[in-house]
């Protein structure tokens, strides 16, 4: 599964698209796996649990919240990401969130396909630990 990572150029030359592709995988399987950690007896509040984390809306939330917590050169994969062009329209966020979610799903995308395990985890760990999904609206 992580047998290949991608050298700077070889990752810049993708969409940003595609990073958030891999990385709303990589993200979604880390609140999984914290959520069956919490002890949560079943499927259905499993996924009730998990949508609090990966929505769109706590996703452009997260991502204002690393604000401070980021590289420069994690914002600028950020902005790339803020920036690609999508012709999907969100069902259940407005194009502002949208983006957000898109460009943290990138940040996540990126720093998978270069190999930049330590730092996901920090960030990732960062966020279940200071995302507040019981004071946000649902």
């Amino acid at each position: 599964m992580f047998n290949k990572i991608y050298n700077e150029m070889e990752i810049n030359t993708m969409s940003p698209l595609i990073w958030a592709y891999i990385g709303d995988s990589v993200y979604e399987i880390f609140i999984r796996e914290k959520m069956i950690e919490k002890g949560i007896p079943n499927n259905t509040k499993l996924h009730i649990e998990t949508i609090k984390y990966v929505k769109a809306h706590a996703q452009s939330e997260i991502l204002k919240m690393l604000t401070d917590f980021l590289t420069e050169y994690e914002h600028t994969i950020v902005k790339r990401g803020r920036n690609a062009n999508s012709n999907t329209i969100p069902k259940h966020a407005d194009v502002i969130e949208y983006k957000n979610a898109t460009a943290f799903e990138g940040l996540i995308g990126y720093l998978f396909l270069t190999g930049k395990y330590e730092r996901i985890l920090e960030i990732l760990n960062y966020v279940y630990e200071n995302y507040n999904v019981e004071s946000k609206k649902q």
